[in-house]
């Protein structure tokens, strides 16, 4: 298992695999490094990195649950690229991610050579907010995976239709984790903290600002057909913003596409080569 230590000493789990050009994986708000299991068997030519943040997967929880927090995430990718000896990556940031992404670029514009957003920009829309804050923090009601799979099948099916079970099932496991008291969350309850209290301090940051920072960059965004976290309207005015900027809709997807998906492969693939 791999790991390294982020700036004030917690320990990261970050995994590394394959050799080429390096693509940094950055996963969504609660998720780990399993958000990037369905796009893997696909990334052969590539050295495919990512990393849990602090409080999810297997990275060490902090004291402090307001670190849970972007600038303090962003300082921990800094951290990883140190470790890992990284002049440049490619980042492909779902979700929450993504977000990150956008800090680096405005912070440390020479750590990037590209930038693939997976379902987000720089406007979160609201009813994607009010159904993450109804989950987040919140220990499942499930005995077991399968009743988690079914749940989840029946609540997002809407959104992903067409969805295999094994499909569900794969994405039940990659966020709780079985034990004799049932379903456990994969990550720290106390993000919810973290964000009830982020949101408390005052109005949400513009971040059209750190957006704009991606300019300079080749940028590929992706945006499920049925997300209710990125808007058509948002991605309108990001590739007005960034005319070079390579956009896809992915048919059949919410929040968030799975990645592994045709259109979202020959994106990833395109935003690679203009990255070299």
């Amino acid at each position: 298992m791999s790991r390294f230590a982020a700036p004030d000493g917690l320990s990261l789990h970050y995994e590394d695999n394959g050799d080429g050009q390096p693509l940094l994986c950055l996963p969504g708000l609660t998720r780990n490094t399993r958000d990037f299991d369905f796009l893997a068997p696909h990334m052969g030519a590539c050295r495919m990195i990512a990393m849990d943040y602090r409080g999810r997967g297997q990275s060490d929880y902090a004291d402090d649950h307001a670190t849970y927090s972007i600038p303090h995430e962003a300082s921990d990718v800094i951290a990883l690229l140190e470790h890992l000896k990284l002049d440049k990556v490619t980042v492909l940031g779902t979700s929450r991610g993504g977000l990150i992404a956008m800090a680096l670029a405005a912070a440390h514009p020479d750590r990037l050579s590209a930038v693939i957003l997976n379902d987000v920009g720089p406007v979160i829309a609201p009813g994607g907010v009010e159904r993450i804050m109804q989950y987040v923090g919140v220990t499942p009601p499930y005995r077991n995976l399968a009743e988690a799979a079914e749940a989840m099948a029946a609540t997002q099916g809407q959104q992903f239709p067409g969805l295999a079970a094994e499909t569900w099932q794969r994405l039940a496991a990659a966020q709780y984790a079985e034990t004799a008291e049932g379903l456990a969350l994969r990550y720290d309850a106390r993000l919810r903290d973290a964000l009830i209290e982020q949101a408390q301090a005052g109005p949400p940051p513009d971040l059209w600002p750190l957006f704009d920072a991606l300019k300079p960059l080749p940028v590929g965004v992706l945006r499920g057909e049925n997300s209710d976290i990125l808007s058509p309207d948002t991605l309108a005015e990001m590739q007005a913003r960034h005319p070079g900027l390579v956009a896809v809709t992915v048919a059949n997807r919410g929040h968030v596409p799975l990645l592994d998906e045709a259109e979202s492969l020959d994106l990833i693939n395109h935003i690679l080569r203009d990255a070299r």
